[in-house]
C-alpha cells in the first residue's frame, strides 16, 4: 500500500482537505493518513506521498486536481505542475530549526506508535527516573521562558510549585489561543497532540500534581477532538494514568472547553473558568504558583511552554539552551497572518529578524505593496514601522523599543493600511473583551474610543492627543491585568509612528 498523507489540521481542512482526502481514498493500493499540518499554510492542502526518494509533496490541491494527479504516477512521485518535490528541501521547511514541531506533519497526531518511533516520550521516560527538584532544575537550566507572552522563566515558576505544601497540586495548560495572527497552539493540539500530553505529565512529575487541565479555546472543535484522542491513547499505552510505565508516578489529564471570551486567555480568569464561574481576573497576590485552582498551588503555562519540555528532558536543558541570544533561550514558532504571500509556521531561535521571516520567509506582502506596519505580539502588541524591520526576535531587544514578542504573532499589513483606524480597533477590542472587572479597562477603553474619534475628526487634536496619552498611562498604571494594562501599546506606537494618519483634513460633505 502506498501512504498519502493528507492533513487534518483546520487550516487545511478549511480549504477542502477532507474532500481530497475521501477522493484520494479512492484510488487503488493507496492508504491515506491524516497528519497535521507543516505549516506552509499558503500550499494547504498540501498531500504528500512517500517513496523511496522522501515523501514527495504536491500543492495546493484541489479536489478537481486529483484524477490528473493520478494519471501523472504522483503516486511514485510524478512529475506535476503541483509537484513541489521532497518537502524536507523546500527552503520554508529546510531553514527552520524545528525542535517544538519537529514531527509536526511528519505522524499520525493520535497514534502513540507513531510517536514513540519519532522520538517521542523519551522525555517523559528519564523523568519518571529522576526527582521533581532535578526535573525543575533542567527546564530552569534550559533557559526556557512562558511561550503565552510574559516570557517569565518557567523553572522559577515551576520550583515555587514544587516548593510549595499541599495534599493537591494542578497542572493547567492555557490553550486559549486568542491572539489575533496566532496559530501554533492549535498546530500542536492537532499535529502532535501527545508532545502536548507529556509536556504537562512532566510538569505533573516535576511539582507533584496529580491532575492536570487543557483548557481549550471553544473555537477550536478540530483541537479538542483531536486532544481527548490523543489522552485516550496515551491512557491505553499507559503513559498517562495511575502508575506510569509502572512507576509510582500518576498523572490525570482532562480537556476543558473554554467559555468563549478573550480575557480566559489571561491566567487567573482561566481559573475562574475552570472552577465553573464567570471569567474575571483576580488580583495578585497571591500568585497561582501558591493559591491556583481552587486554591491550591497551580503550574500554568501556555501550549508551547509545556510542548518544549519534552524536548529539554529528551536532550538536555544545555542543547536547548544552546539556541537563541542574550535571556531569550530556545526557539519560537513565529506565526505569519495577514498580509502576507507566505503565510504560516515558522521556528527559528531567537534573534532572528522581522525582515528575515516577512521578506525571507514570507516573501513580502500579498499585494505586493510595500510593508507599512507589523503588529507583533496579538492586538495587545506594538505596531512595527519599517524602520525597525531588522529589529531582533528577542524579549529585551523588543522591550526597548517599545514592543513585545508576545506569542510569537506576526500580522502584516501594506501601505494601504489605516494607522488611526487600527489604533480605535485596539481600544474598542479592550472595550468589547474586557471583563470589566477594574475601573481603568472598563471605563478607559470606552473613553479611549472616543478621544480617538475626536482626534480623527479633527476636535482640538492636540488637546485630545494629549488626553489619550494621559488616559493610557492610566490604564497601563491602573488595570489589573494585561488586558487593560497592554492596550495602549498598539495605540500609543500607532500614534508615534504614524502621526500623520492622525492629523487627516476632515472632509466636509457638500450639501
Amino acid at each position: 500500500m502506498i501512504r498519502v498523507y493528507v492533513p487534518r489540521d483546520s487550516a487545511a481542512r478549511s480549504v477542502g482537505a477532507d474532500e481530497v482526502a475521501a477522493e484520494i481514498a479512492k484510488l487503488a493500493d493507496v492508504q491515506v493518513i491524516r497528519n497535521g499540518s507543516r505549516g506552509l499554510l499558503w500550499l494547504e492542502p498540501m498531500i504528500e506521498v512517500e517513496t523511496a526518494e522522501g515523501r514527495i509533496a504536491y500543492g495546493p490541491v484541489g479536489v478537481e486536481d486529483v484524477a490528473s494527479l493520478a494519471s501523472s504516477g504522483f503516486l511514485t512521485g510524478g512529475a506535476h505542475k503541483l509537484r513541489l518535490g521532497n518537502i524536507e528541501d523546500h527552503p520554508y521547511l529546510k531553514n527552520q530549526e524545528r525542535l517544538t514541531f519537529a514531527r509536526c506533519g511528519i505522524t499520525d497526531p493520535v497514534s502513540v506508535d507513531d510517536y514513540v518511533a519519532h522520538g517521542g516520550f523519551e522525555g517523559l521516560k528519564k523523568s519518571l527516573a529522576l526527582s521533581g527538584a532535578a526535573i525543575v532544575a533542567e527546564v530552569a537550566e534550559s533557559g526556557l521562558r512562558g511561550r503565552g507572552g510574559a516570557g517569565f522563566p518557567t523553572g522559577i515558576k515551576w520550583k515555587t510549585v514544587h516548593d510549595a505544601r499541599a495534599e493537591q497540586k494542578y497542572i493547567c495548560c492555557n490553550a486559549d489561543e486568542g491572539d489575533s495572527g496566532t496559530f501554533a497552539d492549535r498546530m500542536v493540539m492537532e499535529g502532535d497532540p501527545l508532545m502536548l500530553v507529556e509536556g504537562m505529565t512532566i510538569a505533573g512529575i516535576a511539582v507533584g500534581a496529580t491532575k492536570g487541565y487543557a483548557y481549550i479555546r471553544s473555537e477550536y472543535p478540530d483541537a479538542i477532538a483531536t486532544m481527548k484522542q490523543a489522552i485516550s491513547a496515551a491512557v491505553a499505552a499507559n503513559w498517562l494514568g495511575d502508575n506510569i510505565q509502572g512507576t509510582d508516578k500518576s498523572f490525570h489529564l482532562e480537556v476543558r472547553r473554554g467559555a468563549g471570551a478573550y480575557i480566559c486567555g489571561e491566567e487567573t480568569a482561566m481559573l475562574e473558568s475552570l472552577e465553573g464561574k464567570r471569567g474575571m481576573v483576580r488580583p495578585k497576590p497571591p500568585i497561582p504558583a501558591l493559591e491556583g485552582l481552587f486554591g491550591k498551588p497551580t503550574v500554568i503555562n501556555n501550549v508551547l511552554s509545556f510542548a518544549a519540555v519534552p524536548y529539554i528532558l529528551a536532550k538536555g536543558g544545555t542543547a536547548y539552551k544552546n539556541y537563541g541570544m542574550g535571556r531569550s533561550r530556545g526557539t519560537l514558532p513565529f506565526q505569519l497572518a495577514g498580509n502576507i504571500k507566505q503565510g504560516g509556521l515558522v521556528e527559528k531561535a531567537f534573534g532572528i529578524t522581522l525582515r528575515q521571516l516577512v521578506e525571507g520567509f514570507g516573501g513580502g506582502t500579498f499585494t505586493g505593496h510595500p510593508i507599512r506596519a507589523i503588529q507583533v505580539g496579538g492586538p495587545l502588541g506594538a505596531y512595527v514601522p519599517v524602520s525597525q524591520l531588522d529589529l531582533p526576535m528577542d524579549y529585551e531587544s523588543f522591550a526597548a523599543n517599545g514592543a513585545m514578542v508576545g506569542h510569537g504573532g506576526i500580522v502584516v499589513f501594506d501601505d494601504s493600511v489605516d494607522m488611526a483606524a487600527q489604533a480605535r480597533f485596539a481600544m474598542e477590542f479592550c472595550a468589547i473583551e474586557s471583563c470589566g472587572k477594574c475601573t481603568p479597562c472598563r471605563i478607559g477603553s470606552t473613553r479611549g474610543v472616543e478621544v480617538i474619534d475626536r482626534i480623527v475628526a479633527g476636535v482640538e487634536r492636540e488637546r485630545n492627543l494629549e488626553l489619550l496619552t494621559d488616559l493610557c498611562q492610566t490604564m497601563t498604571d491602573g488595570s489589573l491585568c494585561a488586558m487593560g494594562g497592554l492596550t495602549p501599546m498598539p495605540v500609543l506606537s500607532a500614534v508615534r509612528h504614524f502621526a500623520e494618519d492622525f492629523d487627516k483634513p476632515v472632509q466636509i460633505a457638500a450639501e
